[in-house]
């Protein structure tokens, strides 16, 4: 059995470059660059958590309760990240999104329907396949996402 991998904390990219990116892409759309902007991204990159539009406001309200970022921005702020693939997100439905900085190793995740928990997993044998299959449909694949819904060990004990 292939080897499954749980740890996604290291960044394939230092702050500073991510920055810069970042700088760039609101340049090209006509956009300032402004301290809430850079609060946002930074604080995806710190987090070592999948977070909806409304934690990450209240993420940042709690560490500047002086900055005046309003949820509006933070909404633009990640739709432009996400548009751009320096952020990816989560469906969850009616309940929203939950964001993820990109610049991680590719991993996949499990989903709790009950808590929302996020489990990120890596399975060889599962990209083996996923490349042989559209190398077999003659499918040149780009970039591929799996997630799996279901209920964690947590909530089954639960109920």
């Amino acid at each position: 059995m292939s080897k499954v991998t749980t740890n996604f904390s290291d960044k394939t990219i230092q702050y500073e470059q991510l920055l810069q990116n970042f700088k760039s892409l609101l340049k090209e759309n006509n956009l300032k660059f402004t301290i809430q902007r850079e609060v946002i991204l930074e604080t995806l990159y710190d987090s070592q958590e999948h977070l909806t539009p409304e934690s990450l406001h209240h993420l940042i309200q709690e560490k500047y309760p002086d900055l005046n970022t309003g949820i509006a921005t933070v909404y633009r702020t990640l739709s432009l990240l996400e548009e751009s693939d320096i952020v990816t997100s989560l469906s969850f439905g009616a309940q929203g999104k939950k964001y993820e900085l990109g610049a991680k190793e590719h991993h996949d995740h499990l989903i709790c329907t009950e808590c929302g928990n996020i489990t990120e997993f890596v399975d060889e044998q599962i990209e083996e396949r996923q490349h042989k299959i559209a190398q077999e449909l003659e499918f040149k694949m780009q970039d591929h996402s799996m997630q799996i819904y279901g209920v964690c060990k947590k909530c089954q004990k639960e109920n």
